[in-house]
């Protein structure tokens, strides 16, 4: 079997690794609940930033983000290894900035995730990832972005959102835990 995943709060927990950054950055006292309420992808609103001062300070932050100590999902390098193991084949497709691309996936694969490098993909903008999925005739696909998974759900690719609080609406099979990930696709 085919299996896509997205990286960024789908195997690693960028955001609230980000989160975390900016508590120290901007010297707040938040909590782990505060980063649990927020209902949107973008994580500036409960510093008291607007959209504008949001991105600048995420794209300002970006090597610190995605290159420091942001830890994988529990359980995901393992889920995925397994499912190497059991001779599937595993995609990544990412939608970070291809400046990034080469980077991140050395950056993955210390991490101890499986790639072989024509599988990983990146450079795309969220809505772009459609055609490299049905390109790839991907027999399963994991996301954590309601948008990128609303344009897959008329394709043949069975859907699985990495739950998130901003993705709760989603009705579509939900990886809470990836130790559970071999039972959810039961």
């Amino acid at each position: 079997m085919k299996f896509g995943f997205d990286i960024d709060d789908t195997l690693i927990n960028l955001r609230e690794h980000a989160f975390n950054l900016y508590k120290r950055k901007l010297n707040q006292q938040l909590s782990r609940d505060d980063f649990l309420a927020i209902k949107r992808v973008e994580i500036h609103e409960p510093f008291g930033l607007s959209d504008v001062e949001g991105k600048e300070m995420w794209d300002s932050s970006l090597e610190e983000i995605y290159y420091t100590d942001c830890p994988p999902f529990p359980d995901a390098v393992e889920t995925l290894r397994k499912l190497q193991r059991d001779r599937h084949e595993i995609y990544y497709i990412t939608a970070r900035p291809k400046e990034h691309g080469e980077r991140t996936k050395e950056w993955m694969k210390q991490q101890g995730f499986p790639i072989q490098n024509d599988y990983f993909f990146y450079g795309m903008k969220d809505d772009e990832k459609i055609h490299i999925i049905q390109d790839l005739k991907l027999d399963y696909y994991v996301d954590d972005k309601p948008a990128v998974l609303e344009t897959l759900s008329e394709t043949d690719v069975k859907l699985f959102v990495k739950d998130q609080s901003y993705n709760q609406e989603l009705e579509l099979p939900r990886i809470v835990d990836w130790a559970n990930f071999m039972n959810v696709l039961k």
